[in-house]
């Protein structure tokens, strides 16, 4: 691994432990084995890190979270797709984020503290949100869902869920409990066909 890319995906492992402003530099260097020099060699700043590392850390989510989404004709199965994938491919990947959602860590910790950075994790969020809100308006359309659900309260609940989800298995990492609360969501999704 590069020097780079080493320093990018130690950081975000820290950043998932312990946020972006309790990260030190030094805690950077010293586990990407590296020198202020070789750090300042690829970064201007921490700051510039955390553009870097907020880049890979949305390709290591899109890599994780919606791998086989594109394969799925129904679009109550892609939200149930994309709910697994959550969990065991994102969550339960201790290797990259050892903490939990590294989103999660840093929107709760930078909203007051450095609210350009917070602005551009929750620009994230929304997306995600919106995904699951077109999904479920296409499954309304295709009568997957019932013309009586409100897609938009139904994707407020699925993406609270996923939140909460993310929040509970930060603290405790247990693996049943967090498959129980995916499983909760797809029932959830399975009740809204009738």
């Amino acid at each position: 691994m590069l020097l780079k890319d080493r320093i990018i995906h130690e950081s975000l492992r820290l950043f998932s432990l312990k946020g972006f402003l309790s990260t030190s530099i030094e805690d950077i260097l010293r586990h990407a084995n590296t020198s202020k020099g070789g750090f300042y060699n690829h970064f201007k700043s921490k700051d510039d890190l955390f553009l870097a590392v907020l880049q890979e850390a949305q390709r290591f989510w899109r890599d994780k979270v919606l791998v086989g989404l594109d394969q799925i004709d129904s679009p109550s199965d892609k939200i149930k797709k994309l709910l697994n994938n959550y969990s065991n491919n994102y969550l339960k990947d201790p290797e990259c984020i050892p903490g939990g959602c590294v989103f999660l860590t840093l929107s709760v910790e930078l909203a007051n503290q450095r609210p350009e950075h917070a602005n551009m994790i929750y620009a994230g969020f929304t997306s995600l949100k919106n995904l699951i809100r077109r999904l479920l308006d296409e499954a309304r359309e295709r009568n997957e869902i019932g013309r009586q659900v409100d897609p938009e309260q139904a994707s407020d609940v699925l993406f609270a869920g996923l939140l909460g989800t993310s929040v509970i298995h930060a603290l405790n990492k247990s693996e049943a409990l967090l498959d129980r609360s995916i499983h909760s969501m797809v029932v959830f999704l399975d009740n809204l066909k009738e």
